[in-house]
């Protein structure tokens, strides 16, 4: 069987059954994208402006002003850019804690995000707590297996029993926030892999320009992610939105390189 890292969005989209997966997998394929723009910016003008050149991936709990009408706007520019919307909210709480967090309080994140992630810290726990939100709602989670961050715990058995949690609720989560692939990860002794298990990895800390940012980020090159690593969707912020959040077509420039260069990197792995 052809392993996922050689197959193409398309084809993998035909095998998941969790809607956001496939729903990411073909809007990946369609737009000939793998590119997820990570939006930290603490206002609602800047936030909107540079989702409308690049299209996002969210952090509204940065936001100083924050309007429910917000949410309605970022939907509407999710159709007419034709994206998938991922809130980074990062979970790590109890069951209980993170299901009242997901559905209710002031962002309602499961009513409008089609993806969203959490620390594996909690136990399985966190991940029924937010399935019995966001399976109903179609809705898709990515657990933290790995950081980009130097000298992050995120490693060893942390992220071995972060894969062993995916592997036992395959119906919700549909991958990972790490640095490589995660397959075989977590098997004990006399445990084979699933040949369907297909388990997307987004990654963080891809930049062109810069190998740090100071304060603990280490970037990685497109081809380095997504050819060398196996990872499906390269995470780019600061290096695309800079730091005048004014200067629009150089956002919409700076993402059309990264773009490019994370489409070529896919079409050399697949051609492998």
């Amino acid at each position: 069987m052809v392993s996922p890292y050689q197959q193409t969005y398309a084809q993998r989209a035909l095998k998941q059954t969790n809607p956001a997966a496939k729903a990411l997998l073909e809007t990946m394929e369609r737009k000939k994208s793998n590119l997820a723009v990570s939006v930290d910016v603490t206002k609602t003008k800047d936030f909107l402006a540079i989702i409308d050149v690049v299209g996002p991936f969210t952090h509204v709990d940065v936001l100083e002003d924050f309007e429910h009408s917000l949410i309605q706007q970022l939907q509407d520019l999710s159709k007419e850019h034709d994206f998938v919307i991922f809130e980074d909210r990062k979970f790590a709480d109890i069951g209980n804690t993170v299901a009242l967090q997901y559905s209710s309080g002031v962002h309602k994140i499961a009513s409008w995000s089609h993806i969203t992630n959490a620390h594996p810290v909690p136990g399985p726990s966190i991940v029924t707590g937010l399935a019995s939100v966001g399976l109903p709602l179609g809705r898709g989670l990515l657990l933290l297996s790995e950081m980009s961050t130097k000298g992050a715990l995120t490693t060893g058995v942390y992220t071995e029993e972060a894969v062993r949690m995916a592997r036992a609720r395959r119906d919700f989560v549909i991958g990972f926030i790490a640095q490589r692939r995660m397959d075989g990860f977590g098997l004990r002794e006399g445990e084979v892999a699933d040949e369907d298990e297909d388990f997307l990895i987004l990654t963080p800390g891809v930049g062109l320009h810069a190998k740090s940012d100071g304060m603990g980020q280490q970037y990685r090159t497109p081809k380095e992610v997504v050819v060398d690593s196996g990872c499906d969707v390269i995470i780019v912020g600061r290096g695309i939105y800079g730091t005048d959040l004014n200067l629009t077509e150089d956002i919409a420039n700076r993402a059309k390189e990264y773009r490019e260069k994370g489409w070529e990197a896919y079409l050399q792995r697949i051609s492998s």
